[in-house]
């Protein structure tokens, strides 16, 4: 199965889980997961949450930033690969000049 992410509406979303600034995001949503391409906004943040019943696996394909996992900051830049299983808790920002773009899996665990 091929996810083409051009035919997916992109959409954008303010202070993502608390966050903040903006991320554009095109979702694929099918009940046992969320995969995901977006970009997180110079200046923007997701806000700090718990994976309950998931985990998130993100690939960095450009920009500069930081994660907070489980309360400690991570740096991260194109090519790294960030993982928050389930239990754990993180957030990411972009504090570079360009956007951050990723793709990101949220499998459910069941």
């Amino acid at each position: 199965m091929i996810i083409d992410f051009n035919g997916i509406e992109e959409e954008a979303l303010m202070n993502f889980k608390g966050g903040e600034g903006e991320l554009d995001t095109r979702n694929y949503v099918d009940g046992k997961n969320k995969i995901m391409m977006s970009r997180l906004k110079p200046g923007a943040s997701s806000g700090y949450h718990a994976h309950v019943g998931n985990s998130e696996i993100v690939y960095i394909i450009s920009g500069t930033g930081y994660f907070v996992y489980d309360g400690a900051s991570e740096p991260f830049s194109a090519g790294s690969v960030h993982y928050c299983p389930m239990g754990h808790s993180h957030s990411m920002h972009n504090d570079g000049t360009a956007d951050v773009v990723y793709f990101a899996i949220v499998p459910e665990h069941h």
